[in-house]
């Protein structure tokens, strides 16, 4: 997992809790947002990590858009929207030293 994709899991996973709440208009089942990614974007899942409330945190990304999606799925089954954009980037960065400043 890149530095990028493993600071961006640990930002979210604070998010992830407030979830539920928010959970009619940007979450469905798992199998109808997977199924609109892969359709209508093209996006295919490119990382994935569990959050502190066991909620899975995970990016797809289209290689030939650049669109990509970060989702949340949670213990019920319904896949929740967190992010989305555009012009998605793998990096493999190497991560500094313990102690090093960068």
């Amino acid at each position: 997992m890149t530095k990028m994709l493993a600071a961006i899991m640990l930002g979210l996973a604070g998010l992830c809790v407030a979830l539920p709440a928010q959970a009619g208009s940007q979450c469905a089942p798992r199998e109808t947002v997977l199924g609109t990614l892969a359709g209508e974007y093209g996006e295919a899942r490119r990382g994935v990590g569990l959050a502190a409330n066991n909620g899975v945190v995970e990016v797809f990304a289209s290689a030939q858009s650049g669109s990509w999606t970060i989702t949340v799925t949670l213990a019920n089954g319904m896949t929740c929207l967190v992010a989305s954009g555009q012009n998605y980037e793998t990096v493999a960065e190497e991560l500094p030293a313990r102690g090093d400043p960068a």
